[in-house]
């Protein structure tokens, strides 16, 4: 069966306050501050990467990001006006959009603890979802969320996601099984406009 994806090479994304584009070799020091900080693994489904695994990871979101016909949007995600004009471009989290078929989704995202409480991750997740509803024509995205991220069970609410359970031991991290919360946008119920 020949697949009906639309096709989508290199993408660049801007939000109110973030820009979403592909990751490059130099992004190293912007993923390990978000894979290397148990701060922020905490609340992911996998445990902390060293700096070996991080180099790692980023070569593969590389290679994947030129996968055609393209499955999976691994994106930075970099401030418009950051606090240190050095910090210009600087990758401070990422999201994931995977897709699961031709209809559907699922999302991901994570913000480097030092650049959470700014709005980076509301502003990150509702640019990749008019991307997900608008581009790519999707008409499903899911979200699987810990259900002791509060941050995170709180930013897919207000942006209008819809709770449809809970994952039995979905996530095996830390040594230790952990569920999570199952929430889902379907394409007419999003709407760029949702309170935040």
């Amino acid at each position: 069966m020949t697949t009906t994806w639309h096709d989508e090479g290199p993408v660049a994304l801007t939000g109110e306050r973030v820009r979403l584009r592909e990751f490059t070799p130099d992004d190293l020091d912007g993923v390990r501050g978000v894979v290397g900080d148990d701060r922020v693994t905490h609340f992911l489904s996998f445990t902390t990467r060293n700096e070996a695994q991080a180099r790692e990871l980023l070569q593969t979101i590389i290679e994947r990001g030129q996968e055609r016909p393209r499955r999976e949007y691994f994106l930075a995600v970099t401030p418009l006006e950051p606090d240190n004009p050095a910090d210009q471009d600087k990758a401070v989290g990422f999201t994931r959009l995977q897709r699961t078929n031709e209809h559907s989704g699922r999302l991901v995202y994570a913000i480097a603890h030092d650049h959470q409480g700014r709005g980076y991750a509301g502003d990150a997740v509702r640019t990749l979802l008019d991307f997900a509803f608008g581009r790519l024509r999707l008409h499903r995205v899911t979200a699987a969320v810990g259900p002791d991220n509060r941050a995170g069970l709180a930013l897919v609410k207000r942006l209008g996601f819809t709770r449809e359970g809970v994952l039995r031991d979905h996530v095996r991290t830390g040594g230790a099984w952990r569920d999570s919360v199952l929430f889902s946008m379907l394409a007419p119920e999003w709407s760029r406009t949702s309170e935040f």
